[in-house]
């Protein structure tokens, strides 16, 4: 396969004002492989340069993209292979040189950003004098803290001096740690990166004729002052929020905030060298790498999910839910939205389904507040939703979803009921959390259509969702809910029906281990403090509080009743604390937080022992390795890598760790502890 290199190309325009520079960045491809720069890239670019600087009576430069694309920056597949301080430094510099030449031409430059400017797409815009915006464009964003490094070809040094530190903290810092959150073309235009907001229709030429008008004068381009004066405060305040975020564990924002900060006392060549050096020093760390397999995993292995049969999917006109709580309205909100169908939800009683379709119509007052929904758009939706009692109405249902509390004879009861129903070819799809999908399907007179569809709260937030092939399920019924995964705009992964699935099996692994600790004398927030050390995004008893005591302590007892109490033990204080109806381990905020007094009289200590930080670590990723080596014994997930992107999708395992198996083997836990490792290339 033939090398997809970025071309700068060049042509010149006789314009009324004089000959402009045209200026396309183009890999060849089309919309779906976006722009980047490499080394050879950036050498077309230079080659460009000498064509223009060349070229006799120039007044102008304007550099576009291909269709739907700007640039998305560099290249990151050659990450893996930097490994040296030289190396990494040598990237920025190479970068910083081929865009001071655009900086440097003697005569106004505008880009004219018509797509998806990310990362080193928006610096070399920031490098022109000029920018104008589509209003069309849907992302652009500065993801390098995202991905373990920094904005490193001119992005923080140039913008915090463009648009001010709050709103450069904002592109560089808030967005990116924010699940990699993007801004449109108008918000650039607002923000003040881009100089003028034009429609897509005529983009292009009103972006010449924008440049017309600087060379001749008849622009003006009016920019607010730079306040820069309670700059420590808001380095201060996004400290802060990167703390919350990371825990002191990923290096990549604390470095780009010493940038952001460094841009006001610095020239702009200090600036670019401040972030060669950045650059040189964590291209090269095992976070940088560990990230970039982590983007790897959701750009390629979520869109093209293994396991897919090929086998065309049923069509999906009508969907029932079965139970209108909290997540069943959630499911049924989402497929409203996504599919535009007929929704039908049955509970048992009125009040339940009226408290269901209250929060279905709450949700969507939301979104038009926030202007993701019209109103009309809002009231169709709700038009499609029907509470019922009755059964009949999920007579021409194609796809069922049950969401009723987590007991097998409930599941299995309602399943039955709903069969006398529908046809016999309606999908039914469980949102069992750990309960088994072949044994839920096994009184049905169609087992073959039973299949797990497992979301995690909140619905709308996290993209995963667990597709759990039953003993019987057939091909058609997953393909069907892959398809349907794929409309909801989720990532499915398939997983084998085994007790707890996947990401709670690991997650609750990890929680018995923390609450051991405590019963033989750790504290709870020692314990909290020593695994947020590592980065996660919520400790084990935050967590706790979340799910809620009675859905953790029911799988803890599935897991142990399938797995035996040596892997998941009955946690006594646990089953009390559901007995007791105590809500979770803490209660008030941070920075007022403490251990709920009433547990202090319900948990029964076993020991005394005092524990250290680093001994929790040990003994929570010890067992984790083994756990995870017996999940892939037994064919839960085909492939270490379904392991890693669950954890990121489903539970936010940051992507600055790799991944749980690639850092259990970056951090020299499988080695230790199998003596083998998870990954291999």
């Amino acid at each position: 396969m033939a090398k997809i290199v970025t071309q700068f190309y060049t042509h010149f325009y006789n314009s009324r004002v004089g000959k402009i520079a045209l200026v396309t960045m183009d890999n060849g491809e089309d919309y779906k492989k976006p722009t980047t720069f490499d080394e050879e890239g950036l050498t077309s670019l230079n080659r460009a340069l000498d064509t223009i600087q060349k070229e006799p009576d120039v007044k102008g430069f304007l550099l576009t993209g291909k269709h739907y694309i700007f640039a998305a920056g560099a290249d990151l597949t050659q990450i893996p292979f930097i490994n040296t301080f030289e190396q990494g430094r040598s990237i920025g510099q190479l970068g910083h040189a081929t865009f001071k030449r655009i900086m440097d031409l003697p005569y106004p430059t505008v880009a004219a950003v018509n797509g998806a400017a990310l990362g080193g797409g928006l610096e070399i815009a920031l490098s022109c004098d000029y920018r104008t915006v589509s209003k069309s464009v849907t992302a652009i964003a500065f993801p390098e803290c995202f991905l373990g490094i920094v904005p490193g070809w001119g992005g923080s040094t140039l913008a915090p001096l463009l648009i001010g530190p709050e709103k450069a903290l904002e592109l560089i810092i808030f967005n990116p740690l924010n699940q990699n959150r993007m801004i449109k073309g108008f918000q650039a235009f607002e923000m003040g990166l881009a100089d003028r907001l034009f429609d897509s229709a005529e983009f292009l030429d009103d972006s010449i004729r924008f440049l017309e008008g600087i060379i001749e004068g008849s622009e003006q381009v009016e920019r607010a002052e730079v306040d820069s004066s309670d700059l420590k405060q808001l380095i201060e305040k996004a400290r802060a929020f990167v703390d919350s975020k990371v825990h002191g564990a990923a290096v990549a924002p604390y470095r780009a905030l010493e940038l952001i900060e460094g841009a006001f006392g610095w020239d702009v060549e200090q600036g670019f060298a401040e972030e060669d050096k950045a650059l040189g020093d964590l291209i090269k760390s095992r976070q940088c790498k560990a990230s970039i397999y982590s983007f790897d995993l959701v750009q390629r292995r979520a869109k093209r999910p293994a396991g897919v049969p090929e086998i065309k999917p049923q069509k999906v006109t009508k969907v029932g839910f079965i139970g209108a709580g909290l997540m069943a309205s959630q499911l049924a909100l989402l497929f409203l939205r996504r599919y535009e169908v007929p929704v039908v939800m049955k509970d048992i009683k009125q009040e339940f389904l009226e408290k269901g379709l209250g929060y279905i119509q709450a949700e969507l007052g939301k979104l038009v507040e926030k202007g993701r929904l019209t109103e009309s758009k809002a009231r169709y939706l709700f038009t499609l939703v029907k509470g019922t009692l009755d059964w009949a109405d999920f007579a021409d249902c194609d796809f069922v979803i049950e969401a009723v509390f987590e007991q097998m004879e409930i599941k299995q009861q309602v399943f039955a009921e709903a069969e006398q129903v529908v046809s016999e070819t309606c999908i039914f799809a469980t949102n069992t959390s750990s309960l088994s999908v072949s044994e839920m399907a096994s009184n049905l007179r169609h087992p073959e259509r039973v299949v797990g569809f497992h979301f995690f709260n909140p619905v709308a937030v996290l993209p995963l969702v667990e597709i759990i092939r039953g003993q019987q399920t057939n091909d058609v019924t997953l393909a069907t809910v892959f398809a349907a995964a794929k409309q909801l705009r989720k990532t499915g992964i398939l997983v084998q029906d085994s007790a707890g699935f996947l990401v709670n099996r690991i997650l609750t692994k990890m929680l018995a281990d923390c609450l051991d600790m405590v019963d033989e004398g750790a504290d709870f927030q020692l314990v909290d403090e020593a695994l947020l050390s590592l980065g996660l995004p919520m400790a084990p008893f935050e967590l706790l509080g979340f799910v809620g005591p009675a859905v953790a302590a029911h799988v803890q007892e599935t897991l142990n009743r399938a797995f035996g109490p040596q892997s998941f033990p009955i946690n006594d204080n646990l089953k009390r604390m559901v007995e007791a109806k105590i809500p979770g381990i803490y209660v008030g905020e941070p920075p007022n937080r403490q251990v709920d007094p009433a547990l202090k009289d319900l948990w029964q200590k076993k020991g005394d022992k005092e524990f250290r930080k680093e001994e929790i670590i040990e003994r929570v990723l010890t067992d984790l390795t083994r756990e995870i080596d017996l999940i892939m014994q037994e064919g839960v997930v085909a492939d270490t890598r379904d392991v890693d992107l669950a954890m990121i999708m489903g539970a936010g395992w940051p992507f600055f760790m790799g991944g749980v198996t690639m850092y259990l083997d970056m951090a020299g836990y499988t080695p230790k502890v199998l003596q083998k490792v998870f990954f291999t290339f």
